[in-house]
């Protein structure tokens, strides 16, 4: 018998995808793919010596499938840079991935495992 909830969130995950998502380019080191990512956030809460702050990350959502550097499938890793187009005039928006504290920098978006959502910070923007 099939796994109804899986089929959904399977037919969910392709409908992102292919209509809420756009080309992003992501990097480690001299490796890079271009890959569909749908941009969220995620807001997270650190305690400081001056009580909660609040900050704010840039995420993408991607298929872990399609996360392929080297030829090997492999998980974000902090310092990893997403490269975004900002507008018609082709400049980039650098995203850098990394998340507030210790706290790890992508987690599973999904039940299933199928969709990683990487936290990011803007760092810059390339011409």
């Amino acid at each position: 018998m099939a796994d109804l909830l899986k089929t959904g969130s399977d037919w969910l995950e392709d409908m992102r995808v292919a209509h809420a998502s756009r080309t992003v380019a992501y990097h480690r080191s001299f490796d890079f793919v271009e890959i569909q990512a749908t941009p969220g956030e995620t807001m997270f809460e650190v305690d400081t010596e001056h009580g909660i702050e609040r900050i704010e990350s840039r995420d993408f959502l991607i298929l872990a499938a399609d996360l392929i550097l080297l030829g090997v499938e492999t998980l974000p890793q902090r310092g990893d840079r997403i490269k975004e187009p900002a507008g018609a005039g082709g400049e980039l928006k650098v995203y850098e991935v990394m998340a507030p504290g210790d706290g790890p920098p992508w987690r599973y978006s999904d039940n299933y495992r199928k969709t990683l959502r990487v936290h990011t910070k803007l760092i810059g923007t390339e011409p």
